[in-house]
């Protein structure tokens, strides 16, 4: 018997039959309490070793007094072993050495010789976007709306709305999408229905029949 669609602030969305949660699939906006994550809701992520700080699982050097920020759109999917390497994991790279001599003695100035400028680019996921397992996501990368990342991928840079990237360094290998419907999609935004109105259109969303979703859009 289905349940209700579970609040997009409910840590654990899963459920076993005696109705406890499952570890190990959350809500990232209901786990991750960190000033530099933004997470849109309904967005999840996955783990088989479930940790007790999702916010370094997934970004492990993104932190409270870094300068960029990890952004992720709605409804998300994020496989086990998905890490974020944010801008702040950088090392000098400019000089003859990379070593960041000044960490060992905690001295994280910016005007050390051995660090790194500290400000870097947002990373961002748009919205219905699935990042396979072991997926690495590279500093500043942004990957637009409904774009698969295959496991063990490697992405950089900006990938277009709808495509599927794969590989290290990651490339598109498949456009999800003709071009006009991708464009129609972008205005249709079911992402941003209430969940009222998601699910009442789950075929048409996941069958990809776009005229029904025209209609249910208003358009």
């Amino acid at each position: 018997m289905p349940v209700p669609f579970p609040h997009p602030n409910r840590a654990y969305p899963l459920t076993f039959p005696d109705g406890s949660g499952h570890a190990g699939v959350v809500f990232i906006n209901a786990v991750v309490d960190h000033p530099r994550i933004q997470a849109g809701d309904y967005s999840y992520a996955s783990a088989y070793d479930p940790p007790r700080d999702w916010a370094s699982r997934l970004a492990p050097y993104l932190f409270p007094h870094s300068r960029e920020r990890l952004i992720i759109g709605r409804f998300c999917q994020l496989a086990d072993g998905v890490v974020f390497i944010t801008a702040s994991a950088n090392h000098r790279r400019d000089g003859f050495s990379t070593y960041p001599f000044a960490v060992f003695e905690g001295d994280f100035r910016p005007t050390r010789p051995s660090m790194p400028e500290l400000a870097g680019p947002d990373t961002v996921l748009g919205h219905d976007v699935w990042l396979g397992k072991d997926v690495r996501i590279l500093p500043g990368a942004r990957l637009g709306n409904g774009v698969i990342a295959s496991a063990g991928a490697v992405v950089r840079g900006t990938v277009p709305p709808y495509c599927v990237v794969a590989g290290n360094p990651a490339q598109v290998v498949k456009r999800r999408f003709d071009e006009a419907t991708v464009a129609r999609l972008q205005e249709i935004a079911w992402w941003d229905w209430p969940i009222g109105k998601i699910l009442a259109h789950e075929a048409a969303i996941c069958g990809a029949d776009l005229a029904a979703l025209e209609w249910a859009a208003g358009l």
